[in-house]
Parts: C-alpha cells; sequence; structure tokens
C-alpha cells in the first residue's frame, strides 16, 4: 500500500495524471526509432508532376516500432509505423515474414502502417505508373527498398530488446484542421472554417495509446489522425506533419517514442497548404490535442490481446478489353500510357487481367474494450464514420499493410472523381472497383471485431 501511495505522491509531484499510474506494470512494452532518410538523392513518392529526384532534407523520416508482450506467445505483437508513401504488398510479405521466422509472430501480430507523407522516397513498386525515372533512378529505388528491410527489422529488433514492464492506457482526442477535398474547394477553405461553412463528412477524432514505466514516465505514445500528409509537394525529403507532431510529442517525453499512423483520410486534406510552417503548425496543433490526452483521466488498457488477420478477394468492375489496353498505350496522356504497358505486360504473360485484389483487413483487441481495426489502402472517411456507427467504439486505422489503391465508399465510387476512379491509373490497377466492396470490408471488418471481442 505504501508503495501506491508513493508512486500516486510522485505523479502528482511530476504534474502527471494519476489515473493513468498503476501500483503494478500489467504490460511489457519496447519501443525504439530507427532514421530510413534516403542516403542519397533518388525519386520521391506521392506526385505525379515531380520531374526529378529530392534535392535536400528538411526532415528525417523514421521507421519506429512498439513491441508489447501481454504474457504468452499468445500476447505478443509489434506495431510499425513509416514515414514513406505506401509499401507494397511484396515488401509487406518479406517483412512479416521475416518478423515470423526470428520472433514468432504471425501475421495477425503484426501491424505495418505508413504516415502517407508525400515527402519520402519511391519504395518497391508502389505507383509505379506514376513515376518516370532512368535506369539508375530505378537501381536507387530498387537499393533502397532492399536497405529499408533491413532498417525495419533493425527498429523491430531495438524494440524488442527494449521490452520493460509498462503501463498502457487509452483515450481520444480532438483536432480539426482535417477537410473534405471533396466537398470545398482549396482557396476558399481560409473564409469557410471561421465562419462554420465546411462542407462534407470528416472524423476529427484523435485516438492515443500511452505506454508507460512504473514510475509513470511515458515511454511511447501512439496517436491517430485522419488526413492526408500533403502540407509539402517540394523536393525534399519531410515526414509533414505527423513527423512534426511525433516531434513535439517527444520533446515534451525526453526519451519517449511518437508513432503514428493515419485514419481513413483519403478524401481528407490539411489545408490550407504548401509551406513549411503550415506543416509545423498543424504538427503542433495535432500533438497538443495529444498531449492534452495524456494528461487528462486515461483508461487503464488491461494485458489482454487478441488479434486476426484475412485477405478478401475484393472484386474490381469491367475490366477493358485487349484492344481497349493496346488503344491506351498510344495515349498522349503518359499515366494512362504508363498502366498500359503494364497491363499489357500482364496479358501478354498471363493471358488475363485480374479481376480481384488480395484486400488486407486485420484486427487487434487490446484489453477488455480496444478494439483497432486496420485497413489497407488510402480509405475515404465515410469507411471509419461506419464502422464506428455500427461496431461502437472502434480504431480505424488505414494506409496499412498494403497500398494497393483507393478504397472509395459505394457513395464515392457511384460520384466518380479522382478517389472515385481516376487514382486507379497511378496504382496501375486496370478499372475501377466494384460496386460491392464497401459491404465486402464492413462486413469481414464485422466478422473479425466479433470474433476479437469474444472470450478471454
Amino acid at each position: 500500500m505504501a508503495r501506491v501511495v508513493l508512486l500516486f505522491a510522485l505523479a502528482a509531484l511530476a504534474g502527471l495524471p494519476t489515473v493513468s499510474v498503476a501500483a503494478d506494470p500489467t504490460w511489457r512494452a519496447g519501443a525504439a526509432a530507427v532514421v530510413i532518410t534516403p542516403e542519397k538523392f533518388m525519386w520521391m513518392s506521392g506526385y505525379g508532376s515531380r520531374t526529378k529526384p529530392a534535392e535536400g532534407k528538411a526532415s528525417d523520416l523514421y521507421a519506429k516500432a512498439l513491441f508489447l508482450d501481454a504474457g504468452g506467445d499468445a500476447g505478443r505483437a509489434v506495431l510499425i509505423t513509416l514515414d514513406l508513401v505506401g509499401i507494397d504488398r511484396d515488401t509487406a510479405q518479406k517483412l512479416t515474414q521475416a518478423i515470423r521466422e526470428k520472433y514468432g509472430l504471425a501475421r495477425d501480430r503484426v501491424i505495418l502502417s505508413v504516415s502517407h507523407t508525400h515527402c519520402g522516397p519511391v519504395v518497391g513498386h508502389n505507383l509505379r505508373p506514376m513515376y518516370f525515372f532512368d535506369a539508375a533512378q530505378a537501381k536507387l529505388v530498387d537499393e533502397y527498398t532492399d536497405h529499408l528491410h533491413g532498417l525495419i527489422l533493425e527498429a523491430v529488433d531495438k524494440a524488442q530488446k527494449a521490452l520493460a514492464p509498462a503501463t498502457i492506457t487509452s483515450g481520444h482526442g480532438f483536432v480539426t484542421f482535417a477537410t473534405n477535398r471533396r466537398n470545398n474547394k482549396e482557396p476558399e477553405v481560409p473564409a469557410l472554417r471561421p465562419v462554420g461553412k465546411l462542407q462534407g463528412p470528416v472524423d476529427h477524432d484523435v485516438p492515443v495509446l500511452c505506454v508507460r514505466d512504473p514510475a509513470g514516465a511515458v515511454r511511447a505514445v501512439v496517436f491517430g489522425y485522419a488526413c492526408h500528409a500533403t502540407t509539402l509537394s517540394f523536393y525534399q525529403w519531410c515526414a509533414d506533419w505527423p513527423g512534426f507532431a511525433q516531434t513535439e510529442i517527444e520533446a515534451a517525453h525526453p526519451g519517449a517514442v511518437a508513432l503514428f499512423w493515419a485514419g481513413c483520410g483519403a478524401d481528407q486534406n490539411p489545408l490550407p497548404r504548401q509551406s513549411i510552417a503550415l506543416a509545423q503548425a498543424y504538427g503542433k496543433e495535432l500533438a497538443q490535442g495529444v498531449e492534452a490526452v495524456i494528461k487528462s483521466p486515461m483508461k487503464p488498457v488491461k494485458p489482454v490481446m487478441k488479434a486476426r488477420y484475412t485477405e478478401i478477394d475484393l472484386p474490381l468492375g469491367d475490366l477493358p478489353t485487349r484492344e481497349a489496353v493496346a488503344q491506351d498505350m498510344t495515349s498522349t496522356n503518359k499515366f494512362i500510357a504508363s498502366r498500359a504497358k503494364m497491363l499489357f505486360e500482364e496479358l501478354r504473360t498471363k493471358g488475363t487481367l485480374r479481376t480481384t485484389y488480395p484486400y488486407p483487413v486485420q484486427v487487434w483487441r487490446l484489453g477488455d474494450d480496444l478494439t483497432w481495426v486496420t485497413l489497407g489502402g488510402e480509405v475515404v472517411v465515410d469507411y471509419a464514420l461506419r464502422l464506428k456507427k455500427e461496431l461502437g467504439d472502434v480504431w480505424v486505422t488505414a494506409y496499412a499493410n498494403d497500398l494497393m489503391a483507393y478504397i472509395p465508399s459505394r457513395r464515392v465510387l457511384k460520384e466518380g472523381g479522382y478517389e472515385g476512379a481516376t487514382s486507379m491509373i497511378y496504382y496501375g490497377l486496370p478499372t475501377i472497383w466494384s460496386p460491392k466492396v464497401e459491404d465486402m470490408i464492413v462486413e469481414t471488418t464485422a466478422r473479425l471485431v466479433k470474433d476479437v471481442r469474444e472470450g478471454p
């Protein structure tokens, strides 16, 4: 009892929220960060308008890992966050297989999440129809992708070796800079925001997970937000506002590792944008939102964990004919022509185009009632809003495990536009998605959520 009183007294003296400090740690946790900024100036990902490699660095890029252990093999898992636009299926499969072999973690125990910063390097085959670089740059992309594999495993290894007794708490914040880009014209946003006239669905929730050592000191902070990391479009490496937010949080808690995950923000932008000052301001705003949660009463997370992972054969719409693909190869639109060349090669080698895509859905349960959904691709905000409405309090991460395309809701698919249709060109998929995709993803997610919520 004396130890409990002493811990609470120390927490009060340090200005820490006493509700977040337990008498005895219930988890083991370890976090680590490794710099993944390319050593050479190579092609940048995120924008088809770029015409040359990076020229400088505004901030470093990181791979970060949080290793969790709730006891026993079934209680071990790792969250990996990356300051990248995305990773492709091949990269994800190689990483998760390597982690399985070294740590014995099954596929459902590994989350690979990217911040979707548009000022990082091209990785693997992600978004390849968007880029037009020479053989030397292609070689740099391949070399970097191979090197990245080792750096990510290094981060996981350091996090695993840092495992130590810990308590975990959770909470929610609220930040409002994300704006629906389909429903608001960018130049008009500064005038519309102050008078409350911004249109379209948004998700301004900020889920927060806080890991503390037995003395109450913050050792890791995991947080998410549903918005594109597109404040910047220059030729410098930069983690954009998610990176600046993590830097702010780590500065407030020396020795801690901050890990950011992107929510369903495929149709959400930080507006206005196009300056370092704005990216820093958004990062600071988000960090302050996270800090407010950390300093408030947070809910203890018991040392309980269940995980599930599956892949859906997500159907595509009507496929183009061989003749249509051949015709697109001569298009004056270089992106359409680039995709057509890839599709024609697929037709030549396989005889047909793919009709489905293996779409990843993953769910973690932490403690009694923290349900964490993880979806692949660039998911529009409708999914998070629907899942929260139908499944209750769930965290919804997107941009994870495989960035194969935009994932429109039925509404967005029907409306068309970039998120619903033309973005598929840049990802190299042969056509738009089937109208069935939203219900298939939601129904599969609901099944996995039901599974992890049942039983001990």
